[in-house]
């Protein structure tokens, strides 16, 4: 969907190119956001079945209303002479179906990918194996959707039309919805374990009403149930650690507690629960240091595309390439690195590491950050030549310079490097690191960050529009591109991935990794 939105909102609802840019960032955002909700029903409530497949048929609705409104007259914005003319009922249609789809994808996104990981059994030493092989051919299918995303659709929605170029997708979703129910009889399902946010305010309650209690020297006195599985629904128990020691104080036994069979869970907690609370603010420093990337992977829907405008787009005399296709290249890129990382590099990693993935986790994200500062440069460097060929030739009231659009081929290459190791780490990372009972809300929490970097890239836009326009110069971003200074934008956005994977590698040499203490069942 927003491989082509900016051109879309540009050309049916008249919008410039700093705001069709901060429309596609926000609503790309949303669909990040919206996930906490999704994965808070599935961990509490629904289960991870269920919430897919409501949450599907939101995100259905969602399709074939965005197809409609590109189709239908008096929903259709009427245009004349190749400008559009829309109502406000009819752009108020296009984002309601826009932001339908992005409800619809709080139900997916953080479901799936654990939906799938929970297929394996994590006490099984080869299917455990084959999980971690799982997210990268989990990545890999998506990248094939994105593939005919990027080529097929671009080409229908600019050369058929929009409405062909949204109902195509409609479709393909109606068809995955039966393909997702007609395997249900095969699926191994994870027994919803109650509110995740309800544990984790009984803990903060807990500890604070025993702040002046001391926690005992001997761990092994501190409350847990005896049994071989944590009170918490298809939980294992987890062992205890050492940090964050105030948190402890919420499963310290006292007196009036010793005799009670039930006790009151807002006044003693088990250490499963205190470790699951543990477990996530431990996540939460790697999270953030993730933002800058997912602000970095934001630009190819929209900076790249409009870099992309101002370059010749032509194969040959007749051919012309689409701005947002050079995507494909991106999705060509994760085609290769997903296997060749799977069946070569965690191979011949693994004979210097000992390690079974080869990288940890945290390394393979690590590298990922590091790609994705090499490719900022390189489009910064790609803009610098490119306003120079501008300035030298006199090129500032040209659509399209002389200069070919396959010169940021290498850019969408490194972003789609940067993918395999940065976002299927991510993926695997939050999995993992899970309590067994919060692993969609944690996969939601990891997809946050795609939301905030949509959301920086947003903020960032708008305050570097609004300093660099004072006193009546274009700024960077202008409609003008030829006339503006992109590069300097890239090169903020270098300096600030710098600066974070800096940040980002004490944080990793400080992680604790998350410990089992049984079997779930």
């Amino acid at each position: 969907m927003s491989t082509n939105l900016v051109n879309y909102l540009q050309e049916r609802f008249n919008q410039d190119n700093a705001t069709a840019a901060n429309n596609v960032t926000t609503w790309s955002g949303t669909c990040y956001l919206t996930p906490l909700l999704g994965a808070f029903l599935a961990d509490s409530y629904l289960g991870r079945f269920w919430t897919i497949a409501i949450f599907s048929t939101v995100y259905a609705i969602g399709m074939l209303l965005l197809s409609f409104s590109a189709i239908l007259p008096g929903l259709k914005p009427p245009c004349e002479a190749n400008v559009c003319y829309p109502t406000s009922g009819q752009t108020a249609t296009c984002f309601v179906a826009l932001y339908l789809i992005a409800l619809g994808t709080g139900g997916i996104k953080p479901c799936v990918s654990s939906f799938g990981a929970d297929q394996f059994d994590e006490n099984d030493d080869s299917e455990r194996k084959k999980k971690s092989s799982f997210f990268n051919w989990f990545y890999f299918s998506i990248n094939v959707g994105a593939l005919v995303a990027a080529s097929v659709l671009v080409w229908i929605q600019i050369n058929v039309g929009w409405g062909w170029g949204f109902g195509v997708p409609a479709v393909a979703m109606i068809i995955a919805i039966i393909s997702f129910f007609i395997g249900s009889r095969f699926y191994r399902l994870q027994v919803a374990g109650g509110s995740p946010l309800t544990r984790i305010c009984q803990v903060i309650v807990a500890a604070l009403r025993k702040s002046r209690v001391q926690v005992p020297e001997d761990k092994s006195l501190l409350h847990e149930t005896t049994d071989a599985e944590s009170n918490i629904k298809g939980s294992r128990k987890l062992e205890h650690t050492n940090k964050m020691k105030c948190l402890d104080k919420a499963a310290v036994v006292t007196e009036s507690e010793h005799i009670k069979t039930f006790p009151n869970p807002w006044r003693l907690c088990t250490v499963t629960q205190v470790e699951e609370l543990k477990a996530v603010v431990r996540l939460f420093p790697v999270w953030a240091s993730l933002i800058a990337f997912a602000t970095v992977y934001s630009q190819m829907n929209t900076m790249f595309v409009l870099q992309g405008n101002t370059l010749d787009q032509h194969i040959g005399p007749k051919f012309k390439i689409p701005s947002a296709s050079l995507s494909l290249f991106d999705t060509l890129s994760v085609l290769f690195w997903a296997p060749v990382y799977d069946k070569m590099i965690v191979p011949f990693v693994r004979k210097f590491t000992g390690h079974e993935r080869g990288f940890t986790q945290l390394q393979r994200i690590g590298i990922g950050l590091a790609i994705s500062v090499v490719a900022m440069i390189v489009a910064g460097i790609l803009e610098v030549v490119r306003l120079d060929i501008v300035r030298k030739n006199n090129y500032y009231d040209l659509e399209t310079i002389p200069m070919s659009i396959f010169w940021q081929v290498p850019q969408y290459f490194l972003i789609g490097a940067a993918e395999v190791f940065a976002n299927i780490g991510q993926m695997e990372f939050f999995y993992d690191e899970a309590p067994d009972a919060m692993r969609s809300l944690c996969s939601a929490l990891s997809l946050t960050t795609n939301a905030l970097g949509n959301y920086v890239s947003t903020v960032l836009v708008i305050i570097v529009t609004k300093i660099t326009t004072r006193n009546g110069s274009l700024g960077w971003i202008p409609n003008n591109m030829n006339r503006g200074h992109l590069d300097y934008f890239y090169w903020l956005l270098t300096i600030l991935s710098v600066l974070n994977f800096l940040v980002y590698i004490l944080i990793a040499k400080r992680y604790i990794y998350k410990k089992d203490a049984g079997h779930v069942h």
